[in-house]
């Protein structure tokens, strides 16, 4: 069995930027399930489906697989009810990976970084611009993003504020 485990945090600032070893510019829609999510992702030129269980919190069963890029485009363009468009940034600290999301279009503004660890409590680093942990709050999952987008949160000037410092 497959399980993620990965803590989720709001970026502020832009300190990070000049650490970005890779940029890629991802497209990924959302197939449906009422108990897990079901995702394919057009990344560059590569293509994958992922399922993973919609509990929140750190810890959640995943499995992904290759797709190719051709299905992957007919899937999104003719199934896929909602989507997200990103460009995720890789940024290492003291050999730790961070995936740094930056949304665009109706999410557009919100910037997340991720961790993948191998247990929960899993030490990590914690450069200057890590924000506030956003793990446990479903609304920042992607799948919700697509259904929910930044651009109608209430708070959103807010966020924008924090991610600003």
């Amino acid at each position: 069995m497959a399980v993620e485990i990965e803590r989720k945090f709001l970026v502020r600032g832009a300190d990070w930027r000049p650490q970005v070893t890779r940029s890629i510019a991802m497209d990924q829609g959302y197939l449906g399930g009422d108990r897990c999510s079901v995702r394919v992702r057009l990344e560059g030129e590569a293509a994958a489906l992922n399922i993973k269980s919609r509990e929140a919190g750190a810890k959640r069963l995943e499995f992904e697989y290759p797709l190719p890029v051709g299905d992957a485009r007919e899937l999104l363009a003719r199934l896929a009810g909602t989507r997200i468009t990103k460009t995720r940034h890789h940024v290492e600290v003291d050999g730790q990976l961070f995936e740094i999301d930056e949304f665009a279009g109706d999410n557009a503004g919100l910037i997340v970084a991720e961790i993948e660890l191998d247990a929960v409590d899993s030490p990590f680093p914690r450069p200057s611009w890590l924000g506030r942990e956003l793990t446990d709050e479903a609304r920042f999952y992607n799948l919700r993003l697509a259904t929910t987008p930044f651009a109608t949160w209430n708070d959103r000037d807010a966020i924008l504020e924090e991610i600003a410092c």
